[in-house]
């Protein structure tokens, strides 16, 4: 059983009577889901995971809207934390009397302004470009089981697509970076004998492709340790899970760095042709990222995010 269905069960099995017996009418109005921090949330969870933080628990959303006063507020915090301290086997971490930070009652603008800086998502096009995506996979992930007024599933519903504008943006500058890195200094790197160097250059290289997969699919990539997992779930480019894999732990050695500075162009062009069929342009014919990143950028409707620079959204 995985966290998120872990988390489901235990809101169906005693969350929600709770909810309906002792605060009937705040029952349409909470928003109760699993979202956030956590590889649960991700449905990343393993064994190996579940040393810490990974308990029968899930998240009840608070909407700003909904005006409670701090009584009922506690009341809340005091019935989430007299839920049962184990289920189906596995035990539930302590709750501070004021609630819990992952699980609990939450407001709901606390937790999308944690990650977002603002409460309500309305993010302007440079705060959507500036913002760490990681931070956005954590404010859409995992599920919400209920949400009858349905304001936070609006929330998570807008913050889910990025401006067009922005993700172009976001593309150019990661196939610039791509070029930079893996078609033009990896080979400089390893002609020098630099190996470290070369390694640090095929990194960056994965770093960005994967970034610019995400950024071509719509999808946010989470927090590093995550990236691959999530990843070989990527559609189509799961294809390239192995040889991204390969490049970055592999040897460079004379045969070795050969065959690495082969498969860079092979990544290279699968992703750039599909950046080519997001922003409706042609690969150029010299092949080179850099020169498609800035034919990317050209497309680009607004002249504000088009004339900044072209690695402005990079993270």
């Amino acid at each position: 059983m995985t966290g998120l269905e872990l988390s489901r069960s235990f809101y169906l099995e005693y969350g929600a009577p709770m909810i309906k017996e002792r605060f009937p009418e705040l029952e349409s109005t909470l928003a109760v889901g699993l979202s956030g921090s956590g590889s649960e949330c991700f449905g990343f969870d393993d064994d190996i995971s579940r040393d810490h933080d990974f308990e029968p628990g899930f998240c009840i959303f608070v909407p700003d809207g909904a005006n409670l006063d701090r009584q009922t507020l506690f009341r809340l915090e005091r019935a989430y934390a007299s839920l049962p301290k184990e289920y189906l086997g596995y035990k539930r971490l302590p709750v501070s009397p004021v609630g819990g930070s992952r699980h609990g009652v939450i407001m709901a603008g606390d937790f999308i302004s944690a990650r977002t800086g603002r409460r309500d998502g309305a993010l302007t096009a440079r705060e959507w470009m500036r913002l760490p995506e990681n931070y956005l996979a954590e404010a859409t992930n995992g599920e919400l089981f209920r949400d009858d007024e349905g304001s936070l599933s609006a929330i998570r519903e807008h913050l889910s697509h990025m401006p067009e504008d922005v993700r172009c943006k976001k593309l150019s500058g990661n196939l610039l970076l791509m070029a930079q890195s893996g078609q033009y200094n990896y080979r400089r790197c390893i002609k020098r004998g630099d190996t470290a160097a070369a390694q640090l250059a095929a990194y960056e290289f994965v770093k960005c492709a994967m970034k610019a997969c995400f950024n071509i699919k719509g999808r946010y990539m989470p927090y590093y340790k995550w990236s691959f997992r999530a990843f070989s779930e990527l559609g189509e480019f799961s294809g390239l899970y192995d040889t991204l894999e390969f490049l970055i732990t592999s040897d460079n050695d004379k045969k070795t760095a050969a065959t690495k500075a082969e498969l860079i162009e092979d990544v290279s062009l699968a992703v750039g042709e599909a950046a080519c069929g997001l922003c409706s342009v042609k690969m150029p014919k010299s092949r080179s990222l850099e020169d498609l990143a800035y034919a990317c950028n050209d497309t680009i409707s607004d002249p504000d995010i088009r004339n900044l620079n072209i690695l402005y959204a990079v993270e």
